[in-house]
């Protein structure tokens, strides 16, 4: 990595780095906590790692957070895992959530999009009323605090109530997109057991409708625990008999009641996939994903009432999550609920020109996407409001920074952001007063102390090494679910560094600040920022009798891409055709999702393993991104070395 200045893409303008959130919270801090008033934001940064309770305290006086029982001191156990937030302290996320309405009341808090491109308000005072209402219905069902209550959902109206109300009795919220098949919801849904599912019949995308009411049916018998179902009829169908119907739930009048729950009391569970076993089922607090969203969202991304928010994402990935969370900044967000290339690739953009936009949030491969099909953003759509376009479920790439300056605007600020699922924030990436380099990321984000380090331990400069956090983050998890003794939540990330979190991320931390994302350090699949288990994709392919064994990989390209090939072990007499192709792929589509669907599917002569019979994933991922044997593996660990050669030699056909 070249540690020499090139000249940044864009830079902030006097008069944009002074009306900054973070520059005015900056002089703040200064007066009022001892932050340093001079060096812009890289000693803003070293104050908030060095005083971290100091800086953490000062984010939610800034913000107004209203703690209805004081906390004791900012961080009670500094430990990680299991790091203590404002002990004692009492709040409730979605009264945060919904505070705009003392002000704004008929202003829109949403607008809802779907692939007609017709935005639906919903007014601040109309949200908060449907809340108020809904939340009463889910205490007389019987909800209480740490009660579960599940969406099989897309990005519509009613799954921000039903998140919001959830919050609001104290309950804890999990979501699945309706594209998700039956086995994967139920292998999320199943580990924390909900009282209440939220199901629409069925949703649409790319111009046709999808009917889910046998899906619902089938999660309804495989959900015991299930006191209630809410039927959402987006299709237009009758609810199942022995549903509620969404309408009847939220039609009264009712001023919603905020339940006061500790600091860390569970928000949401989400779920990432790893190599092996169920996705872990992983539970943030209600304090902690507050306080960290108002410092991502009001400082990193500079959003406030004036803004509206927009980021294409679904239910079943974080992003949803952190999009909803605009609305504690008072913000305006957009919910888009299609195909993100419907009817064509530039749809997107015509949704940002539609609602106004201030910050357009959408996946790497998305630019590359637009790129690639010779959309012209600015000549076609006008996005005079964007400020911001923003990008993660990968790095993107040099050539993807240059194609929005060139193609939307000269003057535009770009954030490639990169976190994760475990945090539901980011680690490093939007900073409005910093320039942006091609291919970097502007910063690591404050309050983090992020870290390049070696295998030893070491931090480094301008070198690539693992992504580590030192210090906690109150986004942090409190813990997974069924993980009673912390084993698993341990594992998955201080394994490897105690006390320290290690991500999975292979970064450089340049001499500017500034980050670089190499891609995954493991094997997780990581298709458009939605971690996938190749363990599902092993557990479907594998039932077919055809196939002896398969390996799935995930290999991010140089040009922005994502390769994901799955190579198939088959069974004596099986011929790879047509027919067992498409056998291979619908049974994917149809047990997991369209997006776990592989970009192509390859006979070979076997899959490798260790000697104690895993299979090897990590290192044929290298061998297919280019590194020599000896570099990606140690021999002497493999069942059968001459099988690693076939991916070997497939990486050099490949060029």
């Amino acid at each position: 990595m070249s540690t020499t200045n090139p000249s940044p893409l864009w830079q902030p303008t006097a008069e944009g780095i002074a009306q900054a959130r973070v520059t005015k919270f900056q002089a703040w801090a200064a007066e009022r906590h001892g932050a340093p008033a001079e060096g812009g934001y890289a000693a803003l940064h070293r104050w908030s790692v060095d005083e971290l309770e100091t800086f953490w305290k000062a984010v939610t006086e800034f913000f107004d957070v209203r703690f209805s029982a004081p906390y004791a001191r900012v961080l009670g156990d500094r430990a990680m895992p299991g790091a203590d937030w404002f002990p004692g302290g009492t709040l409730n996320y979605a009264e945060h959530a919904l505070r705009a309405a003392e002000t704004r009341a008929d202003e829109p808090a949403l607008l809802y999009v779907d692939e007609s491109h017709e935005s639906v308000p919903v007014t601040w005072s109309e949200l908060r009323r449907q809340v108020g209402s809904l939340a009463a219905e889910l205490r007389a069902l019987g909800v209480r605090p740490g009660d579960r209550v599940s969406g099989y959902l897309p990005n519509i109206p009613q799954a921000v109530v039903a998140l919001l109300a959830t919050a609001a009795v104290g309950g804890v919220w999990t979501s699945c997109a309706p594209d998700f098949g039956a086995r994967s919801v139920l292998d999320r849904f199943q580990q924390v057991e909900p009282v209440v599912l939220f199901a629409v019949d069925g949703y649409r995308y790319g111009g046709k409708e999808h009917d889910r009411r046998d899906t619902v049916a089938e999660l309804r018998r495989e959900l015991p625990t299930l006191r209630a179902v809410v039927h959402i009829p987006l299709l237009g169908t009758e609810a199942p008999e022995g549903a509620l119907e969404w309408s009847a739930l939220t039609s009264a009048d009712v001023e919603p009641v905020f339940e006061q729950v500790p600091f860390g009391h569970p928000l949401w569970v989400l779920y990432s996939s790893g190599t092996t076993g169920l996705p872990k089922a992983i539970v943030q607090s209600q304090g902690g994903i507050l306080v960290e969203h108002l410092k991502q969202l009001g400082l990193h991304c500079d959003l406030g009432p004036e803004d509206r928010f927009f980021w294409y994402t679904s239910t079943g990935w974080m992003m949803w999550n952190f999009l909803v969370s605009g609305l504690l900044t008072g913000t305006t967000i957009v919910l888009y609920d299609g195909s993100p290339g419907y009817p064509d690739t530039g749809a997107q953009w015509g949704v940002a020109e539609r609602t106004g936009a201030t910050l357009f949030g959408t996946s790497a491969a998305y630019v590359m996407a637009c790129r690639k099909a010779g959309v012209h953003p600015s000549r076609d759509f006008d996005l005079s409001r964007v400020r911001c376009v923003a990008t993660t479920g990968s790095p993107l790439p040099p050539d993807g920074f240059r194609w929005l300056h060139d193609e939307v605007r000269e003057d535009l600020w770009i954030a490639s952001v990169s976190g994760g699922t475990d945090v539901c924030s980011c680690f490093a990436g939007a900073v409005p007063t910093l320039p942006v380099y091609i291919g970097e990321l502007q910063a690591a984000g404050l309050g983090t102390d992020l870290q390049s380090w070696d295998a030893g331990g070491k931090p480094l400069a301008d070198e690539v090494g693992e992504l580590v956090v030192t210090n906690p983050m109150p986004s942090m998890p409190i813990r997974f679910w069924n993980d009673p003794d912390g084993s698993r939540y341990h594992d998955s990330y201080f394994d490897t560094y105690p006390g320290v979190w290690r991500h999975g991320d292979w970064i450089t931390v340049t001499s500017r600040g500034s980050v670089v994302i190499h891609g995954r350090s493991d094997s997780t699949l990581n298709r458009q920022g939605v971690r996938m288990g190749s363990a599902d994709i092993y557990e479907a392919v594998e039932r077919l009798p055809e196939i002896r064994e398969s390996l799935v990989i995930g290999v991010e390209q140089p040009d922005g891409g994502y390769w994901m090939p799955l190579f198939v072990h088959l069974a004596p007499g099986a011929v790879l055709d047509e027919d067992l192709l498409n056998r291979i792929k619908g049974t994917i589509r149809e047990q997991l999702s369209p997006r776990h669907v592989p970009d192509e599917v390859i006979e070979v002569p076997g899959v490798p393993h260790t000697l104690t019979g895993k299979r090897i994933e990590v290192p044929v991922k290298r061998l297919l991104q280019g590194a020599s044997m000896e570099k990606a593996v140690n021999v002497g660990s493999v069942d059968d070395v001459e099988l690693l050669r076939f991916y070997e030699k497939l990486a050099r056909e490949r060029g």
